[in-house]
Parts: C-alpha cells; sequence; structure tokens
C-alpha cells in the first residue's frame, strides 16, 4: 500500500500529538506543516525534518497531499474541512466539526461529493476500556441495553481565550467534554436517533441564557432514544470534583452492566468493568496509550481506501442533539454560520 503523504494543520499541543503519534507508527509520510505561529510550526517540523513549513492552508493544500490533519479553532474546522475536500484531499479533524449540525452537516456533504475519507478526533471511542465493553454490548451478553449515565467532570477550564468564545468554540463544556459522551452514548446503543432531549445549561452557578458570545460551564441532559432507552449525561468545566478529573459511562442491561471510570482522577487512565448483580468482573485496566490512536486508524484506512465512509454521518445526529440541548437555554439559538464553500 502506499504510505500516504499528509499535512497538519494547527501544531499546538493537540496538533502536535496527533502528528507524533502518526510518525511514531510508521503508517504515513508527513510533508507539510502550517500554523499562524512560526515558532511552534518550525519547532514541530523538528520531529518531521522533511516536511516543509508553510503559512496556509492554501499553500499546505499545494504540496501534493493525500490528506490533512485539522487542529485549529472549532470555528475554522468547517471551512477548513470543506477547502480540503474540495481539492481532493481527505481530511481528520478534531472535534467538533461543525458548531452546529448545519455546519456538520456541510461538511460531511463535502466529503460525500468529494467520495473522500472524513474522520474526527473523538478519541475516546479508542480506548482500551470503550472497546471492551462495546464487545460486551454487541455480543449480547448484558442482554438488552436500556440506560446510561455518562459524566466528564473537568477540574480546570480550558487554556485558550477561544473556547470562551461561542462565536469561535460553538459553545462551552457541552461542545468541548459533551461531544465525547453524547457521541460514545449514540454509538454504543448503535446510532439509534433521539427522538426527545432535555438539557439544563449553567454558567457560574447560574442558569445559562445563550447570547451568541458567553459559553456555558455546566450541563446536564436527559435524552430518550426511539427504542426507548434513556440516557443521562453531565459535564462541567471548574468543578469541585476533588480531583483533575471525573470521567464515566455505565450502561445498563437486562442481564448485566458495564462500566468504565478513571482512575485517580486522571484524564488518560481508564478501567472497563462488567457488573453482574454484586459481582464484578474487569474488562480493561492502565496503562492504555490511546491518545493517537483515532489519528493513526484514520491514517491506516486512508492508506487502504481514501474513498468516503458513510457511517461520518452518525455525526449529524450527534450535533442534532447538541442543539436542542442549546437551543432550550434561550436567547440566541442559532450561531452565525461561516460561509463555507458550495
Amino acid at each position: 500500500m502506499k504510505r500516504p503523504r499528509l499535512g497538519f494543520l494547527g501544531v499546538g499541543w493537540i496538533g502536535r500529538h496527533r502528528m507524533n503519534a502518526i510518525l511514531e507508527s510508521g503508517e504515513a509520510d508527513v510533508v507539510a506543516i502550517a500554523d499562524n505561529n512560526a515558532y511552534v510550526a518550525s519547532d514541530a517540523a523538528k520531529n518531521a525534518p522533511n516536511a516543509c513549513v508553510v503559512t496556509s492552508l492554501d499553500e499546505l493544500l499545494d504540496c501534493d497531499l493525500d490528506g490533512v490533519v485539522i487542529a485549529t479553532p472549532s470555528a475554522l474546522h468547517p471551512e477548513q474541512s470543506i477547502a480540503a475536500l474540495d481539492r481532493g484531499v481527505a481530511v481528520f479533524c478534531q472535534k467538533p466539526l461543525g458548531r452546529s449540525q448545519l455546519e456538520t452537516s456541510r461538511v460531511i456533504d463535502a466529503a460525500r461529493r468529494a467520495n473522500r475519507l472524513l474522520g474526527v478526533d473523538l478519541s475516546y471511542r479508542f480506548t482500551n476500556a470503550i472497546d471492551a465493553m462495546r464487545r460486551e454490548i454487541t455480543s449480547g451478553r448484558v442482554g438488552r441495553v436500556y440506560a446510561a449515565d455518562l459524566v466528564f467532570h473537568n477540574a480546570y477550564g480550558p487554556d485558550k481565550p477561544w473556547f470562551y468564545d461561542a462565536a469561535e468554540s460553538g459553545g462551552g463544556c457541552l461542545i468541548d467534554l459533551g461531544i465525547h459522551l453524547v457521541d460514545l452514548a449514540l454509538w454504543m446503543f448503535g446510532d439509534v436517533r433521539a427522538y426527545n432531549v432535555r438539557g439544563q445549561l449553567f454558567v457560574n452557578g447560574r442558569p445559562f441564557v445563550r447570547d451568541g458570545r458567553a459559553v456555558e460551564d455546566h450541563a446536564i441532559a436527559h435524552i430518550e432514544l426511539e427504542d426507548g432507552a434513556v440516557i443521562r449525561v453531565a459535564c462541567s468545566w471548574n468543578l469541585s470534583a476533588g480531583c483533575d478529573a471525573e470521567i464515566g459511562a455505565t450502561f445498563y442491561g437486562t442481564r448485566g452492566a458495564v462500566a468504565m471510570r478513571n482512575e485517580n482522577g486522571s484524564f488518560y487512565d481508564f478501567t472497563a468493568e462488567r457488573f453482574e448483580k454484586t459481582s464484578r468482573i474487569t474488562l480493561a485496566s492502565p496503562p492504555d496509550a490511546w491518545g493517537g490512536r483515532a489519528a493513526v486508524e484514520w491514517t491506516r484506512r486512508l492508506a487502504r481506501d481514501a474513498r468516503f465512509d458513510e457511517s461520518i454521518a452518525s455525526l449529524e445526529e450527534v450535533a442534532r442533539v447538541l442543539d436542542s440541548i442549546y437551543e432550550q437555554s434561550g436567547g440566541q439559538a442559532i450561531l452565525p454560520v461561516l460561509e463555507l464553500s458550495a
């Protein structure tokens, strides 16, 4: 198989981590790097000495790429992804793919139109813990799954100013952390459609009203699926959690349950278990170097087949659920949408 030629747009901490994971895998050649900070770009290039350093997406796309990895502020994701896809270049983008269902759908439509592979870095799908839980569910060992509880509480807020501007980020903790929870839940249930969504958002302990600028720091949602199952989601920034983070997901079935939790407040170490009445069986435990696994898997798929994969369309339902929760916060229900390519 041909090794894909990749470009990287945005090589801050997360972009650089994904680049290094792909380099360590040996699955692709990094041929071009772009970042609006020249020092950051040149420093990242030390790990990819054969890559040229450029200053814009247009220059990046002129480098004869098979794929581009995008790790820029959220408001830029749709425009940049569509520009790459329209040039026939596959895309792996940080989440969220768009700040709304409309933006998300337009990127997916562009990938379908270009017949190019599109991936999104929903990295928790690729942890050993979640993989083990999903195998238990799909095998039927826990019976019919009818309820789920998922949480992601971060004792810190993001360190980049753009996260706190709704026009740039699309929202606060819900779109930053809650997107992982909603995605995992719908994916575990087999991408069943939600028919009733109720949510409440807070900022500084008070009900949040969406004004297109400020963002929420705590979100709670109740999601009912068409098959009758119920999902409860809670996420936050800067919560007094007694540790760095509280991350967990439990899925309840008619013959048992499966659950994952982070160990000792870690953002990276997870244990998964299957419960049968009062007994428990460990399914997965640390260590697990999962951070760049989604990017590496996308790269492998790109080497095998660069064509569009329809499974990415499930992210439209994730975005629709998030939109529904935001719309219940009143005020400005829909964020300004960037002018995107046709």
